[in-house]
């Protein structure tokens, strides 16, 4: 019987050569496949974004799988003989498809419906890549070699995920400087990792109160691009696999139509024949140093921190940050914070190790996705978004030409935690 690799890529070869209902009605004639594992693959909207691809032979449905999970999802069923996965409870963190000995779990892929939607649709389809790109496809590639690179496979466009960083760092700085006025005040931030969030919302409910109701750039990139054009398709490229789960929140729904992993779109590259380093450099500046570092540990603190000594340079009260990576430490962070120990009033959570440049679907390793953010920021031509002035033309673009539409615009950049 095929594996589900070697099932994967035939048919994303397949969906390349746009011969995939062939390649599937032939598949299927021989019987030599796995039902289940070809409807996922076919129609992964349909599953979790953590994939059971065989029958779990740990004994009395217990698992290293479950040990490794930091949210509780993971346990026997009702009968006690299976691992079973408690969906209201798993945050697509990837942790139990890492620690699966007999590599039964495996990560969502939303690779066939995404080559056969950019075949097929008619209107316009945008790639929004997330701030931690740089460098993950190879040093030798440039933003702009990737958006010619994404434009020969059917994109209309590449939109930068940095630049909505960057809004939503203003409005993180904004709220900081309207709500911390004392020295027993503070905020966390509600940006970047859906990890973090679920994290407070799921174990430290309690703390939700100091969490501004934001977005995270993903969905405010997604969501923007929607209000200017309506019909667009919007596909996120990112590290996380946890950003398939947010994607598919229901108070989020819509914003983001697809979402591909780092490894999932070099399939798509290599499977197509595209060699990135030798596209046209179209290159376009518009995010700022202060969201492109939004994919490391620290950026976001750092981010907000220049901001909000940009728009109050004068504060009684200045910001001091702390940070934690990785889930351990951000609920180690959390614990010291509940108990009073916490010496801070800015808190940044990043689930995985490094920050978003850590994500388990990234293609450099941690240190060498850092240097890469870090140059990049050095690189922009605005230190932060106050002097970024695509912002502020994005900001007119929908509609919002206050402090306080910023804060209040419900339909884009706001969304209730509570």
């Amino acid at each position: 019987m095929a594996t589900f690799e070697e099932l994967y890529q035939t048919l994303l070869a397949a969906s390349v050569r746009r011969n995939l209902p062939e390649a599937v009605k032939m598949i299927r004639s021989q019987e030599d496949y796995d039902p289940k594992q070809l409807d996922c693959l076919l129609n992964p909207k349909k599953y979790p974004v953590v994939w059971r691809i065989a029958e779990c032979d740990c004994p009395d449905g217990k698992g290293a799988c479950a040990d490794a999970c930091e949210f509780g999802a993971i346990g026997p069923d009702a009968q006690g003989k299976r691992v079973a996965i408690d969906l209201t409870r798993c945050v697509g963190c990837s942790a139990c498809i890492e620690a699966c000995r007999g590599h039964k779990l495996i990560a969502s892929k939303d690779v066939l419906p995404v080559t056969e939607m950019l075949r097929n649709h008619k209107g316009l389809v945008y790639a929004l890549i997330a701030p931690a790109f740089q460098g993950q496809f190879s040093d030798a590639v440039t933003p702009g070699m990737l958006r010619s690179a994404f434009s020969q496979l059917g994109f209309d466009g590449m939109v930068e995920v940095a630049l909505f960083a960057d809004i939503l760092t203003l409005k993180e700085a904004f709220e900081f400087d309207q709500n911390i006025q004392h020295a027993d005040d503070y905020q966390l931030t509600s940006c970047c990792c859906p990890m973090w969030i679920a994290m407070i919302r799921k174990i430290y409910s309690q703390l939700m109160p100091h969490v501004p109701g934001s977005v995270s750039p993903m969905v405010a990139c997604g969501r923007a691009v929607k209000e200017l054009h309506p019909d667009a398709v919007t596909v996120f490229i990112g590290p996380c696999l946890a950003k398939k789960a947010e994607a598919r929140e229901t108070d989020l729904l819509g914003a983001i139509d697809y979402v591909l992993t780092f490894q999932e779109m070099r399939d798509i590259f290599e499977a197509a024949g595209i060699d990135l380093t030798k596209q046209e450099d179209r290159q376009k500046d518009h995010s700022s140093r202060a969201g492109r570092l939004y994919a490391r540990t620290g950026g976001v603190s750092e981010a907000v921190r220049s901001t909000v000594e940009r728009l109050n340079p004068h504060r009684k009260v200045e910001i001091r940050a702390r940070q934690a990576d990785g889930v351990p430490a951000c609920k180690a962070m959390l614990n010291e914070l509940i108990a009073g120990k916490a010496d801070a009033n800015f808190f940044e959570g990043m689930g995985c190790a490094g920050g978003c440049v850590g994500g388990p679907k990234r293609l450099i390793p941690v240190e060498e996705g850092t240097r890469n953010v870090d140059a990049y920021g050095e690189a922009a031509a605005a230190p932060t978004p106050i002097d970024n002035p695509y912002v502020i033309e994005l900001l007119h673009r929908l509609g919002i030409d206050t402090v306080e539409q910023l804060l209040e615009q419900s339909d884009i950049f706001t969304r209730n935690l509570h």
